[in-house]
């Protein structure tokens, strides 16, 4: 399946090249899940991991706020990441790999589980939109990036 994930911003923001995880023919492999998700978001500006709901529940926050959760499903690798309504609706009807988030609002988070249609960089694309979205809805003295730039806004 030729996927480009529908935000119109993906164009001007950042990303690292690929690294050697090579999906299936299904999609991203499971057991490397978590870990590109969590060193893309761990690159982004004034991002921290903590673990507030036990050690199996890695949280990343921008700021102090929330913008990706990987856990486990029923011994299942997901993520769980923020997404623009539209986005999401568009995701979980083309993605087989993408459902509603899981334990959150269902219209403006989505939980991503290794599987069809989800490749690395695609993972990549929405780790990179959630910090964006979250950032976007920072005070403005508070951004650590502009989000429709992806530059310092203090420069």
């Amino acid at each position: 399946m030729d996927w480009a994930v529908p935000a119109a911003h993906h164009d001007r923001m950042p990303h690292p090249p690929r690294s050697p995880h090579t999906p299936g023919p299904s999609g991203l492999e499971p057991a490397a899940l978590h870990e590109i998700a969590l060193e893309r978001a761990l690159q982004l500006p004034a991002t921290a991991l903590e673990k507030p709901f036990g050690p199996e529940h890695e949280v990343v926050k921008v700021v102090g706020k929330v913008f990706l959760l990987a856990t486990e499903l029923r011994g299942t690798p997901i993520v769980t990441l923020k997404s623009d309504p539209r986005d999401a609706e568009v995701l979980r009807e083309n993605v087989p790999a993408i459902s509603p988030g899981y334990h959150m609002n269902k219209r403006h988070w989505i939980t991503a589980e290794a599987g069809e249609g989800l490749d690395e960089q695609l993972l990549l694309d929405l780790v990179t939109d959630s910090y964006r979205l979250v950032v976007a809805a920072l005070p403005r003295r508070l951004r650590p990036i502009d989000p429709e730039t992806f530059e310092d806004p203090r420069e």
